[in-house]
């Protein structure tokens, strides 16, 4: 039984849980957290009675911002009892078939009435809805229904949620990656639980949280990051246990050069710690007067007439204590990234990675042709890119280069149906282009011997052939 509340327990909403609140087509990421407000396609409200439900329950926001469950839907529809007409050709949108003026709609919600409520009274109130056909009944009151009623529904986040909720609200933020192309991506690169995977992105942590989902807390993900430091967003709002944070690895991009030349020394403090800090100390030390300007007369003077000032030197003492405070915990945090960056050195210096992920802002080749030196034989690659022509690049610098085989360059397309009785056709809007992607696996190479010499020798066996045949 105990076993049973552990399994359940996972699937229901806890306090500081990452949750995804979807109304319609629209979500948005958000921390539970008590009495804090939140504001979700103009409406606020709290999440406070969200905990201890499960996830994907649909909750309708009542009076004060409060949640409560919707119950469940009547059988009778809204409009079982109700006249269609056959066709919409004598129905004139001249703004005057609603008899509710907007002052009588507020002053129903004032009333407290719900959103289904509402829209009975429209419909009671419209003179044309009974002339309209049953797919524009339908149609309208769907229309209705997302205009009037304030319900939530709250998700737990995954891989397609979080793809879907970035590609709807911020595609630029991902490099307009879109949810199924990241999935051809995950299935590209053969991602799996007990892998070694090399993830360079600059979408967010998308693509690094995807990976890590799909790992399942088993294995090492070692994200390659330019710039001062390493970008997760996407991450956090994954909500991952701690146990998956351990196998994560960072390493900056501007060391690889370095790390593959035996050059990089993980074990001496970072220059630009040293430097700030030597700063730091050198305004410091004009503040602090000299001992022999302590024993001058003249100063003696000055301070028995002027007299001490107490506050003043509470003041330089708690600025003292702030600067000795920072300057520890800066100590502090450069040794944890040192640590950091030598665990992920470890990790790389083996040059057996499983798996190699590229999505980034940047154009890849460059990034690709670094990177691939730490996949082990036989593992494959797969790199994103909104424009086809940086992808080309790549393409032909790893066909003159060799180590590659199975390079495919692909593009998606995807289309949403309306699929509804008489009535299935495709969406009339959708999405123009997901990017494309270059995907291949990688093989060991002969380096003793150039491509050439192997060439030449070639003919030369032939021609051995030849004058044993005539001996």
């Amino acid at each position: 039984m105990a076993d049973n509340g552990d399994e359940d327990a996972q699937y229901r909403i806890k306090e500081g849980d990452y949750v995804v609140l979807k109304r319609g087509d629209i979500f948005k990421a958000v921390q539970i957290q008590p009495k804090k407000k939140v504001v979700f396609e103009k409406q606020w409200f709290f999440l406070d009675n969200a905990v201890g439900h499960l996830y994907s329950t649909t909750f309708e926001i009542v009076s004060g911002g409060t949640l409560q469950p919707q119950r469940p839907k009547s059988t009778q529809s809204t409009c079982d009892a109700k006249e269609a007409g056959t066709d919409n050709r004598n129905i004139v949108d001249d703004g005057k078939s609603q008899k509710l003026t907007r002052e009588d709609i507020e002053t129903l919600k004032e009333q407290g009435l719900k959103g289904q409520e509402i829209i009975q009274q429209l419909i009671e109130n419209s003179t044309t809805f009974r002339d309209k056909t049953e797919f524009a009944q339908e149609k309208y009151i769907k229309k209705k229904k997302k205009k009037y009623e304030n319900i939530v529904t709250i998700l737990k986040p995954s891989c397609r949620i979080m793809a879907m909720m970035y590609h709807g609200r911020e595609p630029g933020k991902i490099c307009h990656l879109r949810y199924d192309t990241l999935a051809q991506m995950l299935t590209l690169a053969n991602i799996h639980a007990g892998s070694k995977v090399l993830v360079f992105e600059t979408c967010a942590g998308l693509v690094l949280g995807a990976v890590m989902e799909r790992m399942g807390g088993y294995g090492s993900v070692i994200q390659m990051y330019p710039g001062g430091g390493p970008v997760r967003a996407g991450v956090e709002s994954f909500g991952f246990p701690t146990h998956f944070h351990d196998m994560l690895h960072e390493f900056p991009i501007c060391h690889v050069n370095a790390l593959l030349a035996g050059t990089l020394d993980t074990t001496a403090k970072d220059p630009n710690a040293d430097a700030a800090q030597s700063s730091s100390t050198a305004e410091e030390e004009p503040t602090q007067p000299d001992p022999g300007q302590q024993g001058s007369p003249e100063e003696q003077s000055m301070d028995t007439s002027s007299g001490p000032d107490p506050p003043q030197d509470q003041d330089k003492e708690e600025k003292e204590k702030r600067k000795e405070l920072k300057a520890q915990e800066k100590k502090v945090k450069m040794e944890e990234k040192r640590k950091k960056l030598a665990a992920a050195a470890a990790q790389l210096e083996g040059q057996n990675a499983d798996g190699l992920v590229i999505a980034s802002r940047f154009h890849p080749c460059p990034v690709l042709i670094g990177l691939l030196k730490f996949l082990a034989p036989s593992r494959p690659f797969v790199v994103y890119s909104q424009y086809k022509e940086a992808l080309i690049e790549c393409y032909t610098k790893l066909k003159e280069q060799g180590g590659t085989v199975n390079l495919r360059l692909t593009d998606t397309w995807l289309r949403h149906y309306q699929v509804l009785p008489n009535r299935t056709h495709p969406v009339l809007l959708m999405s123009g282009g997901g990017g494309y992607l270059l995907s291949g696996t990688t093989v060991a190479t002969d380096n003793s011997k150039p491509a050439g010499s192997q060439r030449a020798e070639e003919p030369a066996s032939k021609r051995l052939k030849l004058t044993d045949t005539e001996g």
